[in-house]
């Protein structure tokens, strides 16, 4: 029990690289082996949504904050497509990363059911910002525009796809 501590320090998420080419794969491998501090061992399939590309699904487990670190490590490549999920822990808010190539990457908080989760403030901010745009910006900060554009390459993990853990220490 950390009674000092009420925030927890270790937590899970999920890494979909929805597609790459086979030539950057190995540098996706050491990009997720660096951030994690674990050694990644992918499992590549092909991604039936792109001929030619591939794809790969892990869960991790880290810190509290691992999932930024992951989505940054992968952004050096505009290429890919990728999700990342924190799951949300004691204290700490989940958090859901998105990349489109075109899109560039997209960031929301995450409540325990998955859903994105949009502040009273962000809202406030959204309103004031006039009706014409409103819409626009609810879809902005809900991230429908990656959803759209993942959700083709995320069904192909509906054929079989196998995952593979990572864990990387609390020290």
């Amino acid at each position: 029990m950390r009674a000092s501590n009420q925030f927890a320090e270790l937590t899970t998420g999920v890494v979909y690289i929805h597609s790459s080419p086979a030539a950057l794969c190995p540098h996706v491998e050491w990009a997720l082996t660096s951030a994690l501090e674990a050694r990644a061992n992918l499992k590549w399939t092909a991604q039936p949504a792109s001929d030619g590309l591939l794809r790969t699904t892990t869960n991790w487990v880290g810190p509290v904050g691992t999932g930024a670190k992951i989505a940054h490590a992968l952004r050096s490549w505009s290429m890919l497509r990728y999700e990342v999920t924190e799951d949300p822990s004691e204290g700490v808010d989940g958090e859901r990363f998105s990349h489109v190539p075109g899109l560039g990457l997209w960031r929301g908080q995450m409540s325990a059911n998955g859903d994105i989760v949009v502040s009273e403030n962000r809202l406030h901010a959204l309103m004031a910002s006039g009706t014409e745009f409103l819409v626009n910006e609810i879809h902005n900060a809900l991230g429908t525009a990656w959803d759209e554009a993942l959700e083709p390459y995320r069904r192909g993990g509906e054929f079989g796809a196998e995952v593979t853990w990572l864990r990387r220490e609390v020290v």
